[in-house]
C-alpha cells in the first residue's frame, strides 16, 4: 500500500475524524457541565470512565481484527463513534432545552461516553493493522508515521471546528451532531470504497500474548522509562482536563459567557496541538536529539509551562503555559518510547511497545479527576501538583542509570510518537 493510494487516504480520514471529534467534544464539555450546574470533578469523571473502558477494550479489538478482518472492525469502530457522538448530542440537547434535569441528561451523556470507551479504539487499531498487512517492512515506518500524523492533525482541527458548529437551536450540542454526521459519511466511504481482500495478516501488537513481556513493567531496563512516562502523561492529562474550566473562569472575569468562551478554548487547544506537532514534525527531525536530551527538555519545558500557569494569571498566561506544556510533552513522549525500545532486545519489542501504549489509557483514569478536584479547591493547586510530578520526571531523566545505559540511536527519522489514546493524540 502506498501512502498516495485511495485506501490509505480513507484510513487517514478515519483516524483524523476520530481524533478531531474526540478533542472537539473535550473542548465543549466543560461549558455543558457548567450550564447544567454540575461539579467540575463529576464532568471530568465521565472521561475517566471512558479511558478505563478504552484501556480494557483495546487488546480485545486488536485480537478481533485478526479474526474478523480489519475492515469489519473499522466499520464497527466508526459505527460506535457515530452512535456515541449522536447520542451524546441528544443527551446534551435534552438537558440544555430543559426536557430533562441536568443530572439526568449528564447521566445519559456519561453512558454515551462509555460507548466511545468501548468502541473508540477499534477503528484506529484496525487501521494501523490494515496498513501493516499491506506494506513491506521498508515502507511500514513511513506509512505508520503518516497515519499517526492524522491523529495529531485531528487534535488541531477538532477544537477549531467545534467552535464553528455552536449554532442557533443546537448551541453547545451542535459539534456532536456535526461530528456524528461526518463520521457517518466516513463510515459509508469505508463500506463502499475500502478494499477488504484477504492478505497474510500480521497480528496486531496490542492483541498479542507473549511470555516475553511478562513482568516487564518492573524490569530495571524499562522501569525508569515507565515511571517517567507516567509522571509526564499524568501531568499532561491534568492540564488537558483543567484547561476548559480554567479558560471559562478567566473569561468570566471579563464578562464573557459560557458559549462565548468556546472560541477562546479552541484557540488554546489549537496552540497546544500546534506546539506538539511543531516539535514532532519539525524540531526533532531537525535537531536529531537522543532519548536523554528529549526526556530532559520535555520534562523541563512541561514544568516551565505549569509554573507559567501559576505565575501568569489571565487568558494569555493560560494559553502560553499550555502551549509550552504541549511542547514539552512533544519532546518527552518520543524520548521515553524510543528509550524503552532501545533498552530491550528484539524479542521484547512488542511487549515494551504495548506497555508504553498503555500509558495513554492509564494517564486518563485518575489524574484528570484529581486535577479538576484540586482546581475546584484552589485554582493554582493542579499546576502546583503538576510541577512536583514534572520535577520528579526531570530528576529521573537526569539521574536514571537505565537511561545512561541505553545505546543512543538517531531519532530524526522516527515517526511522531502519536499513539491512539482515549483523548485522541495523547
Amino acid at each position: 500500500m502506498r501512502s498516495t493510494s485511495s485506501a490509505f487516504a480513507i484510513l487517514f480520514t478515519v483516524s483524523l475524524i476520530a481524533a478531531a471529534g474526540n478533542m472537539g467534544l473535550q473542548s465543549v464539555l466543560p461549558a455543558i457541565g457548567r450550564q447544567f450546574e454540575l461539579s467540575d470533578t463529576l464532568v471530568a469523571g465521565a472521561f475517566a470512565i471512558s479511558a478505563l473502558l478504552w484501556t480494557f477494550a483495546s487488546p480485545v479489538w486488536a485480537r478481533l481484527s485478526d479474526r474478523l478482518g480489519r475492515k469489519k472492525v473499522i466499520l464497527i469502530g466508526l459505527a460506535g463513534f457515530v452512535a456515541s457522538m449522536g447520542s451524546f448530542g441528544l443527551a446534551a440537547t435534552s438537558g440544555l432545552e430543559g426536557w430533562l434535569t441536568g443530572g439526568a441528561a449528564f447521566a445519559l451523556m456519561a453512558v454515551a461516553r462509555a460507548v466511545y470507551g468501548v468502541f473508540g479504539s477499534a477503528a484506529p487499531i484496525a487501521s494501523q493493522a490494515y496498513v501493516a498487512d499491506r506494506t513491506s517492512p521498508e515502507e511500514r515506518t513511513q506509512a505508520m508515521s503518516l497515519l499517526a500524523s492524522a491523529q495529531g492533525l485531528g487534535t488541531v482541527v477538532g477544537p477549531v471546528l467545534s467552535s464553528l458548529f455552536i449554532l442557533p437551536i443546537v448551541v453547545l450540542a451542535g459539534p456532536m451532531y456535526a461530528f456524528a454526521l461526518m463520521g457517518a459519511v466516513v463510515l459509508a466511504i469505508v463500506w463502499l470504497k475500502l478494499p477488504s481482500g484477504d492478505v497474510v495478516r500480521i497480528p496486531s501488537p496490542s492483541g498479542q500474548r507473549s511470555d516475553a513481556g511478562k513482568g516487564l513493567w518492573k524490569d530495571r531496563r524499562v522501569r525508569d522509562f515507565l515511571l517517567y512516562g507516567l509522571f509526564v502523561t499524568g501531568a499532561q492529562a491534568v492540564n488537558i482536563s483543567v484547561l476548559g474550566f480554567h479558560i471559562i473562569d478567566e473569561m468570566a472575569e471579563t464578562g464573557t459567557g459560557l458559549t462565548q468562551a468556546q472560541p477562546f478554548i479552541a484557540v488554546a487547544m489549537f496552540a497546544g496541538a500546534a506546539a506538539t506537532l511543531m516539535v514532532q514534525w519539525g524540531l526533532i527531525p531537525l535537531l536529531k536529539l537522543q532519548p536523554g536530551p528529549l526526556m530532559r527538555w520535555g520534562a523541563g519545558l512541561a514544568l516551565a509551562g505549569n509554573v507559567i500557569s501559576i505565575a501568569a494569571p489571565g487568558y494569555y498566561g493560560v494559553v502560553v503555559g499550555y502551549a509550552i506544556v504541549s511542547m514539552g510533552v512533544g519532546f518527552a513522549r518520543p524520548g521515553f518510547t524510543a528509550g524503552s525500545s532501545l533498552a530491550v532486545g528484539s524479542h521484547e519489542q512488542g511487549a515494551v511497545a504495548g506497555l508504553m501504549m498503555s500509558l495513554a489509557g492509564l494517564s486518563f483514569l485518575g489524574p484528570p479527576v484529581i486535577g479538576v478536584a484540586l482546581y475546584e479547591w484552589s485554582e493554582p493547586a493542579p499546576f502546583v501538583a503538576n510541577a512536583l510530578l514534572l520535577a520528579a520526571a526531570l530528576w529521573v531523566a537526569l539521574r536514571s542509570k537505565a537511561l545512561k545505559a541505553v545505546v543512543t540511536g538517531r531519532l530524526g527519522d522516527a515517526p511522531p510518537a502519536s499513539q491512539p489514546g482515549p483523548e485522541g493524540n495523547s
